[in-house]
Order: structure tokens, then C-alpha cells, then sequence
């Protein structure tokens, strides 16, 4: 039997569609024709796919002459040096759409390169004034909307690709910097299950955490409302009975499309507009340090939740129902000690990431003492830190997390 597609919006008002059931360069091929009718497609792929695997092979050759130019490679955490690189390269070449073959890094750059090429951004100077400082609800009419279109094919979980939201490192003070609007996110975005079986095991596993932490801190701030929680609680229904069973086995290809399904539904709630809490916030300066995407939330998250647990224990309860709810997730807890009339959010999120064999500590990632009161100081410039149930205006209240997860 001939392969299915299903072609569908996001979530409800989302610009951005899915399309799974092909194969990705059957699929990519058909909407760059038939969707998008490009005709100089610039494609940014991941460097370890690219030298692993044939992927990007069969995506030239499924494009053919409609390929334009291709960049193979991209530093985790999204340097602006490159994003200005490419930008000026797909300029050069008169791209009318990006393309990304990768995980999360490749996402957010394609972002930021859309709205650099929109707005002549050429320099560190001219791209300093495109990102939106600490208020990320500030309207821009200054800037320019990206004109050109992107089609991402995420090979981990990480969630980017529905979010109007990107973030950009500067090279020269590791600083990461949120870019809003009029930033867009992908037009198209392609799941392809059998092509995440390439994705090393710790990155879809962590960036499935990344989406668990996305549920989490929504059902767990103070500023949530109940639609937000309902969808972060099925997300979280979906995301961690895969993610455990990806684990158990890496070639079950329904556990890997429910983990996808489940990010997407993650990301639904996080456009609820809930603020994230101190998970987010630290974690993205953890990331500058060499810290991957979703081991920020591996290390974070539980302690997260034990320093907020004074103020939001009725709400973390909600989060604990749903995962013993489910039965290979209550397995998993009990076989970790755990009761159900004991054990805290953090105690369950701990044996949860333990069990994926993900790292539960800095000194696990190489990230000693020395760093935390820099860790401290730039987490109090993020925007999320201030939405945390407990407010954090105090580097010790930040030293007070970072204690609890340093190793």
C-alpha cells in the first residue's frame, strides 16, 4: 500500500503546518513545488547528519536543480557570526526558500537568517538592533517581516519549529539573546520518524525532556490558565510514555512519531503565552557552556521544582497525577522507589531522567564551580527568570538551584 500523507495545521491558528506519513524527500519535493512553487532552495544541514548519513543526499537529489546552495553545519546555540554567514550567502544566491535537515540550532538560525535578510543585517551592530532585548512584547514597526519561506525537518525534539521565537548567541560575550517579532517561524514542517532513528540516542531523549520541562513549567506557574494546562497535560501524557519507550527500544517507530506528536503539543501550550519559570531562564546560559539542548532541562528541572514546591505544590500535584496515571510510567517510578504518597515532583522528574540515562548534574557536562556566579548573574538578565512561581531578582536565589544540581 502506497504511503499516506497527512497535511495539517500545527494546532489550532498556527501558520505553521505538518505534513507526516512520507518519506522526508517525497514530501519535501511535493511542497516545494506544489506549496511553495520555489525555485532556488537553500538548505541548511546538520554537519553529523550530512557525514552520517545519506539524508541530505537524498534531499539534492529529490530537489534536483531547484537547489540553490547548501550550508553543512551549524555550532550548538546559534552563533551570530554564522547567521550573518549564511544570511549573506543565501542573499547571494537569490534563495526563495530555506530548508533545514537537523535539530534545534539549524531552527532557530533559520529564524534569525529570515529576518536578518529581510532587515540588511550584515553586522554584529545591525543584528544587535534586530533582537528583542527584555521586553519581548515590544512591538517593532521598525523592522521588516521575513518574506521568505521555511521548511524544517527536525531530527530531534527540541520544539522550535512552532515557535515565533528564536535564540541567537553573540560570539563575544556568550550571551544569548531572544529574537521575537516580527520573527516568524517554519511555513511547513516535515516528520519523518524513521529519519530520527540517525538522531543520537541523548539528543532525542533530551530534547524530549526540553518539551517535558515546556509542560511542566507551564502547569507549574502561577500565570497559567486552564486551557494551556489541558494541552500541556496530554502533551505530557504523549511525551513521557514515548520517550521511555524509545529508550527501551530505538527502533519503535510509533513511540518516536508519539514523541513528535507530543512536542507538538507541547508547544501548543507554551503558545498559550504562559511564561516559563527558572528551568528555562538558567538554561539558557547553561547552553554557551557546552551544555546540549534539553540537558539544560535534565539538569534543572527537578531542582526547579523543589525550590518553587512552597508555593505551587496544589499545581505540581496536577503533573504527579498524570504520570503515575500511566501505567509503564508508574513501572518505572516504583521499580525507582518511589511512592506515590511520598515522592515529590522533583523525586519523579529525577528517576523519570534517570531512567532515560540522561545527566542529572553540571560536573556530568564538565561544567564546574567556577562558572556558577556567572551562571547566576547572566540568569537574572533572562526573561523568564522573573516568571518563576518563587520571583528570582537575587543571584543567591539562582546559587540556591545551582547548589542543588552542580555534582
Amino acid at each position: 500500500m502506497a504511503a499516506k500523507e497527512t497535511y495539517r495545521p500545527a494546532f489550532e491558528g498556527a501558520h505553521t503546518y505538518v505534513s507526516y506519513g512520507l518519506p522526508f524527500p517525497e514530501a519535501c519535493a511535493k511542497h516545494v513545488q506544489e506549496t511553495f512553487n520555489a525555485k532556488r532552495v537553500y538548505i541548511i544541514a546538520s554537519k553529523s547528519l550530512s557525514t552520517n548519513t545519506d539524508a541530505l543526499e537524498r534531499l539534492k537529489k529529490a530537489l534536483g536543480d531547484k537547489v540553490a546552495g547548501v550550508r553543512v553545519g551549524m555550532t550548538p546555540h546559534t552563533l551570530w557570526s554564522e547567521i550573518l554567514e549564511i544570511a549573506e550567502d543565501a542573499g547571494k544566491v537569490d534563495a526563495d526558500l530555506i530548508i533545514t535537515l537537523g535539530a534545534g540550532s539549524l531552527t532557530d538560525g533559520s529564524k534569525i537568517i529570515a529576518l536578518a535578510m529581510a532587515n540588511n543585517a550584515k553586522t554584529f551592530d545591525e543584528l544587535n538592533n534586530l533582537h528583542s532585548g527584555t521586553d519581548w512584547k515590544r512591538a517593532r514597526p521598525d523592522l521588516k517581516s521575513p518574506a521568505i519561506p521555511i521548511i524544517c525537518i527536525p531530527t530531534s525534539l527540541s520544539g522550535g519549529e512552532y515557535q515565533d521565537l528564536a535564540g541567537g548567541t553573540r560570539d563575544d560575550t556568550h550571551h544569548k539573546q531572544a529574537f521575537v517579532g516580527p520573527i516568524k517561524g517554519p511555513a511547513l514542517v516535515l516528520l519523518d520518524p524513521e529519519l530520527t532513528t540517525t538522531t543520537p540516542e541523548w539528543v532525542w531523549l533530551s530534547t524530549g525532556i526540553r518539551g517535558v520541562d515546556h509542560c511542566v513549567e507551564t502547569m507549574c506557574s502561577l500565570l497559567s490558565n486552564d486551557e494551556a494546562d489541558v494541552t500541556a497535560g496530554e502533551a505530557l501524557g504523549l511525551l513521557v510514555p514515548a520517550l521511555l519507550k524509545c529508550k527501551h527500544d530505538p527502533t519503535d517507530l510509533d513511540a518516536r512519531l508519539q514523541s513528535q506528536m507530543g512536542v507538538i503539543k507541547a508547544m501548543q501550550a507554551v503558545k498559550n503565552g504562559v511564561p516559563m519559570g527558572a528551568s528555562h531562564a538558567i538554561g539558557h546560559q547553561l547552553g554557551p557552556l557546552g551544555v546540549g539542548h534539553g540537558e539544560t532541562s535534565c539538569i534543572l528541572l527537578p531542582a526547579v521544582c523543589k525550590f518553587n514546591e512552597s508555593v505551587n505544590k496544589d499545581r505540581q500535584a496536577r503533573v504527579l497525577e498524570i504520570l503515575w496515571g500511566n501505567t509503564d510510567v508508574e513501572k518505572v517510578l516504583k521499580a525507582g522507589g518511589l511512592s506515590k504518597e511520598k515522592a515529590d515532583l522533583g523525586d519523579v522528574l529525577d528517576v523519570v531522567i534517570r531512567e532515560l540515562g540522561m545527566p542529572r548534574s553540571l560536573k556530568e557536562k564538565g561544567v564546574g564551580r567556577d562558572k556558577l556566579d556567572t551562571l547566576a548573574k547572566n540568569s537574572l538578565h533572562d526573561q523568564w527568570i522573573k516568571t518563576n512561581p518563587i520571583p528570582i531578582d537575587q543571584e543567591s536565589q539562582v546559587m540556591t538551584i545551582l547548589e542543588a544540581v552542580v555534582g
